[in-house]
């Protein structure tokens, strides 16, 4: 009788494994459903300050190169002017030769 007994409990305890796997199958699926809803609903707001921060990118970029396009050639002849017309200072903190 203890055998009978025991194999029962061994296919009930397979039995509980198994719906237990199924349950915790079934919780993932809603879980993860409810997951893709909530990220759904509030990905289009950060799709719209996407956009936005893109737009306003554009914008600078722009008002960026406009500024070079205007003063360009000045900076161009400045760092020429820096880069040709050394002019070499001894620094403070170094003494004089004596």
């Amino acid at each position: 009788m203890s055998i009978l007994a025991r194999e029962y409990r061994t296919k009930r305890v397979k039995d509980a494994r198994s719906e237990a796997q199924k349950e915790i199958e079934d919780y993932r699926k809603q879980k993860e459903e409810e997951y893709k809803a909530f990220e759904k609903e509030h990905s289009s707001g950060n799709q719209k300050a996407e956009d936005d921060a893109n737009r306003d990118t554009e914008e600078k970029l722009k008002e960026i190169k406009g500024i070079g396009d205007k003063q360009g050639s000045k900076v161009i002849d400045d760092l020429l002017k820096a880069v040709f017309d050394v002019k070499p200072e001894v620094p403070d903190r170094v003494e004089a030769p004596a």
